[in-house]
């Protein structure tokens, strides 16, 4: 018999770091865009993600509609927990979105304004997104697979730690795309930022190792009482701090952005180690919260026509522009 939750739980888990990968360098751009060196620099640094950040939130769309279907049962719980989470996420990413529009048709005098307007929309959506990971972290209070937290439970001191985690690592993301696709003043600018945003990304994963096992007894467990391969994936995150650090010494263009997704990846790997089988910590596992299996079976015929395409669209896009973004020149 087929098992359609686990290819489900694949499929979703692979949109969602398809997502942070493929939008999280255009958010971390727009983070790191009140630190540019001049107006100039903003310029092409919007340039750069301007043919891609659009198509990356195709990612967004298709894990939630995706979780949707699959496990109704983690958005009846989650919502309710996470409603004003959400809604500042939401509203980052479309605020963000009109900023990136508006600021490509402004006259000189109101560009300033949508430069702010970009840059708040994507520092408030990495946060936002950074906290609801934190909140996944710590569990959710339910009876009966109905929410029965407060309002503000996913806002506590560690949640916020978390944000500012993923903030600040999006914004490494960002930094090392734009060592990538630009040259001269700009891309030094981003070679002597990046190791300090590494340094702040490092520090911070570091507390959150030490403080999440005091906030999940599980996740304990998980790590400290079992001698398994999960602890592979945290060497292999450092083991891509250590090969970031070290390209950007060399000056190497490509390889600093590559090594920043494998740190993602390997994070995020961690994550799911450390709370699986469990998607609405801590009392629901994947198979408490799917679907029926034929709504499932159902929706995995139209979404198997769907990925390939968008892997097909997103493989183009950045085949197409893959070259270098330089001043006067854009995509837009």
């Amino acid at each position: 018999m087929i098992d359609f939750t686990m290819i489900w739980a694949a499929i979703i888990a692979f949109g969602v770091i398809m997502y942070v990968l493929m939008d999280g360098f255009d958010l971390g751009v727009g983070i790191l865009y009140p630190l540019a060196p001049d107006e100039e620099s903003r310029d092409i640094m919007m340039n750069t993600v301007a043919p891609f950040w659009d198509g990356n939130e195709t990612w967004l769309v298709l894990g939630g509609a995706g979780l949707l279907g699959a496990f109704p049962l983690v958005y009846s719980v989650l919502l309710p927990a996470l409603y004003l989470g959400v809604f500042l996420l939401l509203a980052g990413l479309i605020f963000r979105g009109v900023a990136f529009e508006f600021r490509f048709k402004a006259s000189r005098e109101r560009k300033h304004f949508w430069s702010v307007a970009f840059a708040g929309g994507s520092a408030v959506a990495a946060l936002a997104q950074g906290i609801v990971v934190g909140s996944y972290i710590q569990g959710y209070q339910t009876e009966n697979m109905v929410y029965t937290g407060g309002a503000f439970d996913w806002l506590t001191p560690f949640t916020l730690l978390t944000g500012v985690g993923l903030l600040i690592g999006y914004a490494l993301l960002g930094s090392t795309w734009i060592i990538m696709k630009t040259e001269g003043p700009v891309q030094e600018w981003a070679y002597r930022i990046a190791p300090k945003l590494l340094a702040g990304v490092l520090g911070i994963f570091l507390i959150i190792s030490f403080w999440t096992p005091l906030v999940d007894e599980f996740v304990r467990q998980r790590w400290m009482d079992t001698l398994s391969l999960i602890w592979l994936l945290p060497a292999g995150a450092l083991g891509c701090a250590y090969l970031v650090m070290r390209a950007i010494r060399r000056r190497d263009e490509g390889i600093p952005f590559v090594a920043t997704m494998g740190l993602f990846v390997f994070t995020y790997l961690g994550l799911l180690a450390s709370k699986w089988p469990y998607v609405v910590p801590p009392d629901y596992t994947l198979y408490d919260a799917a679907s029926a299996p034929e709504s499932q079976a159902f929706l995995l015929v139209g979404v198997l026509f769907v990925i390939p395409v968008v892997l097909a669209y997103t493989a183009w896009t950045y085949w197409v522009f893959r070259g270098k973004v330089r001043a006067g020149e854009g995509y837009h």
